[in-house]
């Protein structure tokens, strides 16, 4: 009680504020969402993502070493591919010699330390931009998870250290696993996206990937296409669904969970992390990523002081690690 405790004591100066702090960020708490694309010195910066390129094979490479060298161990990776090779079934998706296996090759030869966890799931190769295979309107739950499936089997073949399902189809961590393990990748991990919420907070990494939602292009046969992805993603009113989701997920064989987004959802993080007893990985996403950019370039906030703001508030929610366009930014400054 006052005047015996005085909280101010412990805020006195940096040092002492330093001794006293709970929660701690360093760059090996991050992991660096990339985005590659076709061609040989290719880098195409995301206009609605300040600082973000699509890069091809080669410049990716050179990118991976530099955040290794900052000290960030983990990357997830994405792949654009061209519109010529997707269709309703994302067939490209396992494609031995495909840009995300040739890619996962290629990170691996170059940086064999560096933990690769490339995106699972059929957005970035479908022609209608949904994460699963389209049949009578609707997301074909079960024929969706057998590609899943065998993508992450390529994956795996390629050097994946994890698989990343991102795709919210019911049951597909269990498959995923049954798949990894008969195809003898025991040892591969899954990081699974086991609260992933339809929110519009993703609008800049869609135009990263051209994975948002389309309307039917077929000219041969009449294909209704769901409008958005709110029949397999969560309900952002929804918190009770999550910890369900999350528990599930860890039943079937996820070695990590994920929440996603990240800031608008740190109550989310909280009430998964104490429900389960793997690691929890936070998706700070591109939208969240882009407002502090905008608000920054036209002076209305401190850039570096928000971001790392907002990536120790998450780690404080009870991350174990960070998904964060601001990985090397923040590695960087962490690092003086």
């Amino acid at each position: 009680m006052f005047p015996l405790q005085r909280g101010r004591r412990l805020r006195v100066n940096e040092s002492i504020r330093s001794l006293v702090r709970e929660t701690t960020l360093s760059p090996s708490d991050f992991m660096f969402p990339m985005f590659i694309t076709e061609g040989e010195n290719v880098k195409v910066e995301i206009p609605s993502m300040v600082g973000i390129y699509r890069r091809s094979i080669d410049l990716t490479v050179e990118e991976v070493k530099e955040v290794f060298a900052l000290g960030i161990r983990a990357v997830n990776i994405y792949v654009k591919i061209d519109e010529s090779l997707k269709d309703n079934t994302g067939e490209e998706a396992w494609n031995p010699n495909g840009l995300m296996q040739n890619a996962i090759k290629a990170i691996k030869k170059a940086c064999p330390e560096m933990i690769v966890m490339p995106d699972v799931a059929l957005d970035p190769y479908s022609i209608y931009g949904h994460d699963g295979i389209i049949e009578n309107g609707d997301i074909a739950n079960d024929a969706t998870n057998e590609g899943l499936v065998k993508m992450a089997v390529s994956h795996a073949q390629a050097g994946a250290d994890f698989v990343a399902p991102s795709d919210m189809m019911d049951g597909r961590v269990l498959r995923l696993r049954q798949g990894l393990d008969a195809a003898g990748f025991s040892n591969v991990g899954i990081m699974s996206y086991s609260a992933k919420y339809a929110s519009a907070f993703y609008g800049p990494f869609r135009d990263a990937l051209d994975s948002a939602p389309k309307d039917n292009k077929s000219n041969t046969e009449p294909v209704e296409v769901p409008k958005d992805k709110k029949t397999y993603q969560m309900d952002y009113a929804n918190r009770i669904e999550a910890i369900k989701e999350a528990l599930m997920d860890v039943e079937e064989g996820a070695d990590m969970v994920m929440v996603k987004p990240g800031i608008a959802y740190l109550d989310i993080v909280r009430e998964v992390k104490n429900a389960v007893n793997v690691p929890v990985t936070v998706f700070h996403v591109s939208g969240e990523y882009a407002m502090i950019k905008a608000a920054s370039e036209r002076g209305w906030l401190d850039h570096d002081k928000i971001m790392m703001e907002q990536l120790m508030c998450i780690k404080r929610a009870g991350a174990s690690l960070i998904s964060t366009y601001f990985a090397k930014e923040a590695a960087v400054l962490l690092n003086k």
